[in-house]
């Protein structure tokens, strides 16, 4: 039978198809803009891959992320849900430093003289080679930030110092953009580069989570949809989606128009007979895996919350997190493997053996007690694999039919900032084909 979910009158029902945070995302914004919202979502809980995880006592997260003062949507639907900033994230000036104390730090203030400051008092590096970074910075900013579109970051990079490449380029490619730089599309480098390091004041300033992800956004964002009306089916995987002449058929109900929030396969599976295309070009994407080692330590403590490893052919991870001045138990570290493909066909276990070498050789002035393996969590299609050229799905299919996720087509990388514009920007454009009277002011 046929469940009737919108009628007329009163205010256009829209359908959101995953609760991560592109789809709370687009269901915040939507209800905002006036719409009647029901969000569908097969797992048990919300906030899609960025969400918490049991491991026994302790609550932790399905791998260790981070924001950043550019994530201006993300920090926006946080307030509008109710969750203020200081209480969720650690802030602190931008700073690649590791356990030894070298690396870049970026001093607060206006972006562009706190570049500059930061890049010379890197003692780590030559005099050259600091100029060299500036010099080629001056570039991207004289070029606006843009360049061809095939050209990868090793490309983009070729004439920075090999040190400058090691020690900076890399490590911040593959934490943007989750692929190893001879991979990685230049083009989405650049933008992430403007907008985190030169967008204004704060904008390259870590926000490193003091709370779980689950409580940072999605199951506020949950609370809040509830008590503005919406509806939220957890456990409910949606089987069909079908256009039908007043609106949009989900599974049994009819709604006027809907957001597909879910993973690129799953939209893909439901979208295949409405465009095939479209489905082709979702299913199609290739992705990158990240790997998070939890392991604890008694009584170590970092010298900061988040530091920067040497990462190399027998040195799997980027960063390491102290979970113990982040608002968890002491002694908790997680160990970030991005990019980690190579890793894995590896194999787990060989990865998590080189992680806790790497530990040991490069944080073991600072170890109270050898580390024990708490949790490996590996997401193995963490992200998208952001290489040069990549055509992206776009963001509409179809009449009152938008897709949002951080894979649709836009300008940043497989981020949560990316997920939450994409789901802002499906729930506005859906909101201008209803006539939907909040859209008219955005």
């Amino acid at each position: 039978m046929n469940e009737r979910a919108s009628t007329g009158a009163g205010a256009p029902h829209v359908a959101v198809v995953g609760a991560g945070w592109a789809g709370l995302a687009a269901a915040v914004e939507a209800t905002q803009l006036g719409a009647r919202v029901h969000v569908f979502e097969m797992a048990p809980g919300v906030g899609g891959r960025a969400r918490d995880v049991a491991a026994g006592p302790v609550a932790l997260d399905n791998g260790q992320h981070i924001a950043i003062g550019a994530y201006t949507e993300t920090l926006r639907l946080m307030r509008t849900v109710g969750v203020a900033e200081a209480e969720a994230f650690v802030r602190q000036p931008l700073a690649l430093v590791g356990a030894d104390g070298k690396g870049l730090r970026l001093p607060p203030g206006h972006p562009l003289p706190a570049f500059v400051r930061g890049v010379l008092a890197q003692r780590g590096w030559s005099l050259r080679e600091r100029l060299a970074l500036l010099a080629a910075a001056a570039r991207w900013a004289a070029n606006r930030f843009a360049c061809a579109p095939s050209l990868s970051v090793s490309s983009l990079t070729a004439g920075l110092p090999v040190r400058v490449q090691a020690e900076l380029i890399e490590p911040l490619c593959v934490a943007a953009l989750n692929t190893p730089a001879h991979q990685a599309s230049a083009a989405v480098f650049l933008r992430v580069i403007r907008d985190a390091l030169f967008a204004g004041a704060g904008s390259s300033d870590l926000l490193l989570p003091k709370v779980g992800l689950g409580a940072a956004f999605p199951e506020p964002a949950a609370r809040w949809l509830r008590s503005a009306g919406a509806t939220l089916s957890t456990h409910q995987r949606v089987t069909a989606l079908r256009q039908v002449a007043d609106g949009w058929q989900v599974d049994a109900a009819t709604f006027d128009g809907v957001i597909v929030a879910a993973s690129a396969s799953e939209a893909a599976r439901l979208l295949v007979g409405i465009d095939s295309a479209w489905s082709r070009q979702a299913g199609s994407l290739a992705y990158e895996p990240i790997v998070t080692v939890y392991a604890t330590s008694a009584g170590t403590r970092l010298p900061a919350p988040m530091l920067a490893l040497a990462a190399g052919a027998e040195r799997p991870a980027q960063f390491v997190f102290d979970r113990g001045q982040l608002g968890g138990p002491a002694g908790m570290l997680a160990f970030v493997v991005s990019g980690a493909g190579e890793w894995l066909a590896r194999g787990i276990d060989e990865c998590v053996a080189a992680t806790l070498e790497q530990a040991a050789a490069e944080l073991g002035a600072h170890m109270r007690t050898p580390l024990e393996v708490v949790r490996v969590i590996t997401e193995k299609r963490a992200t998208f694999r952001c290489t040069p050229g990549l055509q992206r799905p776009a963001g509409r299919v179809a009449d009152r039919l938008q897709v949002s996720g951080d894979y649709v087509a836009g300008p940043y990388p497989a981020t949560l900032e990316g997920a939450v514009r994409s789901g802002v920007e499906a729930a506005r454009q859906l909101a201008r084909e209803l006539g939907l009277p909040g859209c008219k002011s955005r």
